[in-house]
């Protein structure tokens, strides 16, 4: 450890310290940060088309409308038609309300109910932009992806109209309109069927090695997976990032601000 007087000649308050561990600590890091973004870099040199899940990537739509009391929701206007029965103990005790709705789709695909619960859901979504909190870093990734000329699309199981109002309320629409693919009434098409990735694909013209996914659930990554596309995970915690590296993602940020950074560099 080496001791540097500051102007004086003893050793008080005002003296720095300044020890090799810290100056390594820092080479190290910043060592580490270098080779993160030349990764990044090399993940997104032949993405000319970057297909962005929406709900955790871009925002968190249910951070101010639980998704639990939506699903909750769900499963009491389903009791109210006397169909109570129709879910397992576990479906009406879910959190989430994607599996609601399949777990209804998969005993009546394509029936009027379905049709009614979904249109339900998505009047729920869409009450949940007003307080969707925006995903640190996305909106300038959005707009230097788009000025740098890559392509963009959403590839979600959340409602387009819901995507295309939050995209709307944040100046972000013009980035993707109109290629935003997302719930459609053939349930059984959600990720991780690969459905709305390969309909991004072909309304683009790309293949799927010139795209890459960036995605925050083993969902997201197995249709990416089934549909050919590179995949980048997007994790918020560290639960979520365990849950991507099991699902078999061997890229996987906790910001997007070194994907910003590595996008950045190429300009």
């Amino acid at each position: 450890m080496v001791r540097r007087p500051l102007g004086n000649h003893h050793l008080g308050p005002d003296t720095l310290l300044v020890t090799s561990d810290t100056t390594q600590t820092e080479q190290v890091a910043s060592e580490t940060e270098n080779d993160r973004i030349l990764a990044l870099r090399a993940l997104l040199t032949p993405a000319r088309v970057v297909l962005w899940d929406f709900d955790g990537p871009i925002c968190r739509l249910f951070a101010g409308h639980s998704a639990e009391r939506v699903a909750v929701g769900l499963v009491e206007w389903l009791e109210v038609q006397g169909l109570r029965g129709l879910l397992t103990e576990g479906e009406r005790e879910s959190p989430d309300p994607h599996a609601v709705l399949r777990a209804v789709d998969l005993r009546h695909p394509g029936s009027d109910l379905v049709a009614e619960l979904e249109e339900r859901l998505t009047q729920e979504e869409l009450k949940a932009t007003a307080s969707a909190m925006p995903t640190a870093w996305a909106d300038p990734l959005i707009r230097t992806l788009t000025a740098v000329g890559r392509r963009l699309a959403i590839t979600t199981n959340n409602s387009p109209r819901v995507v295309t109002t939050y995209l709307t309320s944040r100046g972000l629409a013009s980035c993707f309109v109109p290629h935003v693919y997302g719930r459609t009434r053939d349930l059984h098409l959600l990720k991780p069927d690969p459905d709305c990735l390969n309909r991004a694909l072909r309304a683009v013209g790309a293949a799927p090695s010139a795209a890459l996914m960036i995605g925050d659930t083993p969902s997201d990554c197995a249709a990416a997976r089934q549909a050919g596309v590179p995949f980048l995970g997007y994790a918020r915690n560290r639960k979520k990032e365990q849950l991507l590296r099991d699902a078999g993602a061997t890229n996987v940020v906790d910001s997007l601000e070194p994907v910003l950074k590595a996008i950045r560099s190429q300009a």
